[in-house]
Protein backbone atom coordinates (compact mmCIF):
# COMPACT_ATOMS: atom_id res chain seq x y z
CA UNK A 1 0.00 0.00 0.00
CA UNK A 2 2.85 2.38 0.81
CA UNK A 3 4.28 1.91 -2.70
CA UNK A 4 0.88 2.76 -4.22
CA UNK A 5 0.81 6.05 -2.30
CA UNK A 6 4.39 6.77 -3.36
CA UNK A 7 3.61 6.08 -7.05
CA UNK A 8 0.37 8.06 -6.88
CA UNK A 9 1.95 11.11 -5.29
CA UNK A 10 4.96 11.00 -7.61
CA UNK A 11 2.71 10.79 -10.67
CA UNK A 12 0.56 13.70 -9.41
CA UNK A 13 3.67 15.84 -8.86
CA UNK A 14 5.11 14.91 -12.24
CA UNK A 15 1.84 15.67 -14.03
CA UNK A 16 1.57 19.02 -12.23
CA UNK A 17 4.98 20.00 -13.56
CA UNK A 18 4.26 18.73 -17.08
CA UNK A 19 0.76 20.25 -17.33
CA UNK A 20 1.93 23.64 -16.02
CA UNK A 21 3.14 24.31 -19.56
CA UNK A 22 -0.41 24.06 -20.94
CA UNK A 23 -2.48 25.38 -18.02
CA UNK A 24 -1.72 28.50 -16.01
CA UNK A 25 -3.49 27.16 -12.91
CA UNK A 26 -2.69 23.61 -11.79
CA UNK A 27 -3.76 22.61 -8.28
CA UNK A 28 -3.11 19.22 -6.73
CA UNK A 29 -4.30 17.04 -3.87
CA UNK A 30 -1.86 14.31 -2.88
CA UNK A 31 -3.15 11.03 -1.43
CA UNK A 32 -5.34 11.79 1.57
CA UNK A 33 -5.09 15.58 1.21
CA UNK A 34 -8.01 17.94 0.91
CA UNK A 35 -6.29 21.23 0.08
CA UNK A 36 -7.80 22.16 -3.27
CA UNK A 37 -11.55 21.85 -3.73
CA UNK A 38 -13.68 21.91 -6.87
CA UNK A 39 -17.46 21.92 -6.45
CA UNK A 40 -17.27 20.13 -3.11
CA UNK A 41 -14.85 17.45 -4.34
CA UNK A 42 -11.09 17.03 -4.08
CA UNK A 43 -9.75 15.55 -7.33
CA UNK A 44 -6.05 14.74 -7.59
CA UNK A 45 -5.45 17.52 -10.14
CA UNK A 46 -7.52 20.57 -11.07
CA UNK A 47 -6.59 22.20 -14.39
CA UNK A 48 -7.57 25.78 -15.15
CA UNK A 49 -6.85 28.81 -17.28
CA UNK A 50 -7.83 32.41 -16.61
CA UNK A 51 -10.00 31.54 -13.60
CA UNK A 52 -11.95 28.75 -15.33
CA UNK A 53 -11.61 25.08 -14.39
CA UNK A 54 -11.28 23.17 -17.64
CA UNK A 55 -10.56 19.65 -16.40
CA UNK A 56 -10.16 17.49 -13.33
CA UNK A 57 -7.83 14.54 -13.25
CA UNK A 58 -7.76 11.43 -11.11
CA UNK A 59 -4.53 9.44 -10.93
CA UNK A 60 -5.03 5.76 -10.15
CA UNK A 61 -2.70 2.88 -9.37
CA UNK A 62 -3.29 -0.75 -10.28
CA UNK A 63 -4.81 -1.43 -6.85
CA UNK A 64 -7.04 1.65 -6.84
CA UNK A 65 -8.87 0.79 -10.08
CA UNK A 66 -12.10 -0.52 -8.55
CA UNK A 67 -15.86 -0.20 -9.09
CA UNK A 68 -15.96 2.09 -6.03
CA UNK A 69 -13.48 4.46 -7.68
CA UNK A 70 -15.59 4.37 -10.85
CA UNK A 71 -18.51 5.68 -8.81
CA UNK A 72 -16.31 8.58 -7.65
CA UNK A 73 -15.34 9.27 -11.28
CA UNK A 74 -19.04 9.37 -12.08
CA UNK A 75 -19.55 12.15 -9.50
CA UNK A 76 -16.59 14.12 -10.86
CA UNK A 77 -17.87 13.80 -14.43
CA UNK A 78 -21.06 15.70 -13.53
CA UNK A 79 -19.26 18.82 -12.25
CA UNK A 80 -18.96 20.59 -15.60
CA UNK A 81 -15.25 20.10 -16.23
CA UNK A 82 -13.68 17.42 -18.42
CA UNK A 83 -12.73 14.28 -16.49
CA UNK A 84 -9.37 12.67 -17.21
CA UNK A 85 -8.47 9.38 -15.55
CA UNK A 86 -4.75 8.55 -15.54
CA UNK A 87 -4.04 4.84 -15.02
CA UNK A 88 -1.16 2.39 -15.37
CA UNK A 89 -0.86 1.28 -18.97
CA UNK A 90 -1.59 -2.33 -17.98
CA UNK A 91 -4.91 -1.26 -16.39
CA UNK A 92 -6.36 0.68 -19.32
CA UNK A 93 -8.67 -2.09 -20.55
CA UNK A 94 -10.06 -2.61 -17.03
CA UNK A 95 -10.67 1.13 -16.67
CA UNK A 96 -12.44 1.38 -20.02
CA UNK A 97 -14.65 -1.54 -19.01
CA UNK A 98 -15.49 0.17 -15.69
CA UNK A 99 -16.27 3.42 -17.52
CA UNK A 100 -18.73 1.56 -19.76
CA UNK A 101 -20.37 -0.09 -16.75
CA UNK A 102 -21.00 3.27 -15.04
CA UNK A 103 -21.99 4.92 -18.35
CA UNK A 104 -19.04 7.29 -18.50
CA UNK A 105 -17.27 6.00 -21.59
CA UNK A 106 -18.27 9.09 -23.58
CA UNK A 107 -17.71 11.54 -20.72
CA UNK A 108 -14.19 10.68 -19.58
CA UNK A 109 -10.77 10.58 -21.18
CA UNK A 110 -8.27 7.90 -20.20
CA UNK A 111 -4.54 8.58 -20.09
CA UNK A 112 -1.86 6.04 -19.22
CA UNK A 113 1.52 5.99 -17.57
CA UNK A 114 4.16 3.39 -16.90
CA UNK A 115 7.37 3.16 -14.92
CA UNK A 116 10.34 1.58 -16.66
CA UNK A 117 13.46 0.39 -14.92
CA UNK A 118 16.39 -0.76 -17.03
CA UNK A 119 19.13 -2.75 -15.37
CA UNK A 120 22.57 -3.36 -16.87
Amino acid sequence: MENDKLFHDWAVGYLKQKLSRSYNDVKINLEGEKKNEFEGHYPDIILGNHGLVLAVMEVETEKSVTPERAEEWKKLATLGAKLIVMVPKASKAKVVELLWKVRLADKAAVGTYEFNVSMP
